[in-house]
């Protein structure tokens, strides 16, 4: 499933299937996605009795691909088997931060850290030499693109998609 479907996945044999159908068959579930409104909750309450159950939930791409209560509500009913996060739907507050000293008033974060079936750890994701260069030559070469008159659509690298 991707909500952007690419002619050249397919042309290498690549085969996509509907959530529904990742849901129902599915013994993990990795969310690898940007965070969009046809995203966002992907793993909601109304999902819940869908997936296969046991599943595990991964998600170390954004926090809001994830509705925190059905996750929880779903780890509480075997639903979910397990999730491995290093994302959460509100980690503005408390993700980048020392909290050593501090006690956590967030309850959904709080129910998330004492649960045992529950990895999560800090996200990583761009703390690499490699992800760092491509960070850096990404946004240069945006700039570069913006100062030639690419705005907009124009921009190679939009996120303005114009409705069909």
């Amino acid at each position: 499933y991707d909500v952007f479907e690419s002619d050249a996945v397919k042309e290498l044999g690549g085969v996509y299937v509907s959530k529904e159908e990742i849901f129902e068959k599915s013994d993990v579930i990795f969310l690898m996605m940007p965070l969009l409104p046809q995203t966002k909750h992907t793993i909601n309450m109304d999902v819940l009795g869908k997936l296969k159950r046991g599943v595990l939930i991964v998600n170390t791409a954004r926090g809001g691909l994830v509705d925190t209560k059905a996750l929880i509500s779903g780890l509480q009913t075997g639903a979910i088997g397990g999730a491995g996060i290093d994302v959460f739907e509100n980690e503005a507050d408390y993700f980048f931060q020392d909290w050593s000293a501090k006690n956590i008033t967030d309850p959904e974060l709080t129910a998330l850290l004492g649960n045992n079936k529950v990895v999560l750890t800090a996200h990583q994701a761009f703390f690499t030499k490699e992800a760092i260069d491509k960070i850096v030559g990404t946004t240069l070469d945006n700039l570069c693109e913006w100062k030639a008159g690419k705005k907009g659509t124009e921009h190679p690298n939009t996120c303005i998609f114009p409705s069909k």
